[in-house]
């Protein structure tokens, strides 16, 4: 039982924290369409989308709209059976035949919602019609580009991960980074973001314009991107060689594997069965003879590789302005931080998805309401769980090169933090004080009424 938990689920399934500004344009039909899929399609991150400012909320609807229908095109492995060539000319061409078809419709691809979206595809292509020049403008560029770098990875042999951190990384760039590009762009052509968001953050990508050339290329909103992406990637790394499109790098994997094959480390004694992931009885003893842990040591590189950009992913959220815009970017930073911790050093990952409870889910939310501070505080305690399990020796990998990686990195997270965070816990033992000040006056009143009608009886 976990007390905070289910006071934040509580606060944020009654209390109206986010507001549904979208909800206020659905009289159109097709904006009610666009509303309804958002919610099936995106789930909780649709309330997110839907509490942005009037006008904003609909332009990033339906960029979060488009790209799903384009990744669906992307992620059904079935349908393009036989027929790759098609599904490549499908996501190259998407923007410019799918988008602008007020009548669109895709038979046949994806399952359950978002098969529904696809085939209902003209009514996002008709709302996007309405958009403002400069929103279209961006969705459409962004919407090309994705389609172009997914056609390009969708001949590529993946079944055993990224060919070298290189690719990695541009895959990211090309699902995540490009997002981020978007996004950024859209929040500065609305006007409630400057320019200052467009800016180069400290890792510098190949893929973006060289900073001294162009110093609004981007490169923040791409390190953010990549963040979250990566973070996906760790996290899915048993469904996603299941599926035959695996994406951790060879380049890293390959230094801790024992065989050429990805999936060696979803083997029990590849990431510490009976040793790191506890059996009962005298069967585990068994299993756990000959058992290593080149599984854990690859995983915690993957995320100390992670780690290493989340001071971009910071700054990014220091040069926003905007409250509501501040949530929605916060949001899935402070949760992907929290789903990297729950992978560190995790067996179970190799077993199936590791996800983080819907309590702490709530919590994470509502520290991005309370504001920049919380945020910070989340940041610092997350970085502090790995920082001391390096700092122990407890984790895989501790004592070597991956330990010192992890540690640097912790400890710039908690650096950039540590101020905010700790404004943060004043303020929350400045309300405790304020709520037990007037919870005791409130005791003292109604002891103080108990006595006088006490006195009053005794007369």
């Amino acid at each position: 039982m976990r007390p905070l938990e289910v006071a934040a689920a509580l606060r944020f399934k009654f209390c109206g924290l986010l507001e549904n500004n979208l909800k206020k344009a659905c009289d159109d039909p097709d904006i009610a369409f666009c509303d309804d899929m958002l919610k099936k399609v995106s789930r909780s991150f649709a309330a997110v989308i839907q509490q942005l400012p009037d006008g904003m909320c609909l332009d990033i609807a339906i960029f979060y709209l488009v790209l799903r229908a384009l990744d669906t095109v992307e992620d059904d492995m079935t349908f393009y059976i036989g027929r790759e060539h098609e599904k490549e000319a499908e996501l190259r061409t998407f923007g410019a035949k799918r988008l602008t078809d007020i009548a669109c419709s895709i038979k046949g691809v994806g399952e359950g919602d978002e098969r529904t979206l696809v085939e209902k595809f003209g009514g996002v292509s008709r709302v996007f019609k309405t958009l403002p020049k400069k929103s279209q403008d961006v969705i459409m560029d962004i919407t090309e580009q994705m389609g172009a770098g997914m056609a390009e990875y969708a001949a590529a042999d993946l079944g055993q991960g990224t060919v070298d951190k290189a690719a990695y990384d541009r895959y990211c760039h090309m699902v995540a980074g490009l997002v981020g590009e978007g996004l950024s762009r859209l929040f500065v052509a609305r006007g409630l973001e400057s320019e200052a968001l467009l800016g180069q953050g400290e890792h510098v990508w190949p893929f973006c314009a060289d900073p001294n050339k162009q110093p609004n290329n981007l490169g923040l909103a791409n390190s953010m991107g990549l963040f979250l992406q990566k973070c996906n990637i760790i996290r899915d790394y048993l469904e996603d060689y299941v599926d035959g499109r695996a994406f951790w790098p060879q380049t890293i994997w390959k230094k801790h594997a024992i065989t050429g094959d990805l999936g060696e480390f979803a083997r029990p004694t590849a990431h510490g069965a009976g040793v790191r992931l506890p059996m009962k009885g005298e069967g585990g003893k068994v299993v756990a003879k000959g058992v290593g842990t080149q599984a854990l040591m690859c995983l915690n590189e993957l995320v100390a590789d992670a780690l290493e950009l989340v001071p971009d992913a910071l700054e990014y959220l220091e040069r926003l302005h905007t409250p509501s815009i501040y949530r929605f970017c916060a949001i899935p930073q402070v949760m992907a931080m929290a789903t990297l911790v729950a992978c560190f050093d995790n067996p179970k990952l190799f077993t199936g998805v590791v996800k983080i409870r819907k309590g702490l889910t709530a919590r994470l939310i509502i520290g991005t309401v309370d504001g920049p501070d919380a945020v910070h505080w989340w940041f610092t305690q997350l970085a502090k769980e790995v920082s001391k399990s390096v700092a122990s020796g407890s984790c895989v990998g501790a004592g070597g090169e991956i330990g010192q990686r992890l540690a640097v990195a912790c400890q710039r997270i908690e650096d950039r933090t540590r101020a905010r965070a700790r404004l943060c816990e004043r303020q929350r033992a400045c309300k405790a004080l304020a709520v037990f000040g007037t919870m005791a006056l409130a005791a003292a009143a109604v002891v103080g009424i108990q006595q006088g009608r006490l006195g009053v009886a005794l007369r």
